[in-house]
């Protein structure tokens, strides 16, 4: 019988992680199609959970994925840009005035062309308008009362069922091999954190995002946290490497993306010494998703589609990887 004191629980644990990694009863990653990219994913799980040469530790397996177009859908707008446009709409019915203004005409008249064309600070002026002065939870109630009520124009679902069963495998396959996995997206970490404990089974901690200025106030004998106008953090392209150093202190040997905003979040997890791997999603499904990539305004990828094979990237195919793509939908039979 196993020695169940302190000291031997340690002694188990320790034991148990150094052991190699055992598949979960039935195939591993389902709605993955036998595929080189799903073996490279099994065969790098098996590398580093194996006593040897390529054996990482427990504490060092962090696997860093991006959201939009990783985990769920962002065609053919961000949702999170669709919930700032719902509060700006109801902004402008508040505040009459800002109908005829820029860039509120353009988020009323659904304008996408305009909006575009709008500087930055335009935009930013804008969200500061949406939720400055509210405290964390304030906004996380509003957020999580649209994200729960919220229907996606295509396919008619909530918003957020549209996750990526393959990658919803992907993250349990990684948990169970002893890696912590965590989202770094040019999201704002507010919004992320209503759904993602739920969706992806990754807690607040765990989500690196976009972030605005912020201050501690006490209100009523409570200490809270209010938004102030201004950016904060950016969490995008260069910035990804620099908060995943900054809120995780290691360096990722597995990330997931699928744009040129991840870029250099592949190369600095791909650059690093030892056992190395990195995917992106290739939306190239157009009957079942979307089909898009150098040319999109969402989520180009174009660069980082060109230096995959000088990194040893493993681009995956959504069209021929993945048996089924969204949870609600049948497997596909291959």
């Amino acid at each position: 019988m196993p020695d169940l004191t302190r000291r031997g629980l340690v002694a188990l644990l320790a034991a148990a992680s150094a052991m190699p990694a055992r598949a979960a009863p039935g195939r591993p990653l389902p709605s993955w199609t036998e595929s080189p990219r799903r073996r490279a994913i099994l065969d790098f799980a098996a590398k580093v959970t194996t006593p040897g040469a390529g054996f990482v530790p427990v504490e060092q397996r962090i696997a860093t994925f991006d959201n939009d177009g990783a985990l769920w859908c962002e065609q053919p707008i961000y949702t999170e840009a669709a919930f700032m446009a719902d509060r700006i709409r109801a902004l402008v019915e508040a505040n009459p005035e800002l109908r005829g203004r820029q860039p509120y005409k353009a988020v009323v008249e659904r304008d996408l062309a305009t909006l575009a064309k709008q500087p930055q600070a335009n935009l930013l002026k804008m969200i500061d308008d949406t939720h400055a002065g509210m405290t964390v939870e304030a906004y996380e109630a509003l957020a999580r009362q649209w994200i729960d009520t919220a229907t996606h124009p295509r396919f008619k679902r909530l918003y957020r069922e549209l996750i990526y069963q393959p990658q919803l495998e992907l993250l349990a396959f990684l948990r169970a091999n002893g890696f912590a996995t965590y989202i770094v997206s040019g999201g704002t970490i507010g919004f992320m954190r209503t759904f993602a404990e739920r969706a992806y089974g990754i807690p607040p901690q765990q989500v690196i995002g976009w972030s605005g200025k912020a201050l501690y106030q006490l209100q009523d004998d409570v200490g809270v946290i209010v938004s102030q106008p201004g950016v904060g953090v950016i969490d995008d392209k260069g910035g990804k490497p620099v908060n995943i150093n900054l809120h995780i202190g290691r360096r990722p040997i597995l990330a997931v993306g699928n744009s040129d905003g991840d870029l250099e979040m592949l190369q600095y997890c791909t650059t690093g010494d030892g056992p190395r791997l990195g995917l992106l999603v290739h939306h190239d499904d157009a009957a079942r998703e979307y089909a898009y990539d150098r040319t999109s305004p969402i989520g180009t990828l174009d660069k980082a589609l060109d230096e995959a094979p000088l990194h040893g990237w493993q681009v995956v195919s959504m069209k021929d990887d993945w048996s089924r793509v969204f949870p609600f939908e049948p497997a596909r039979e291959s």
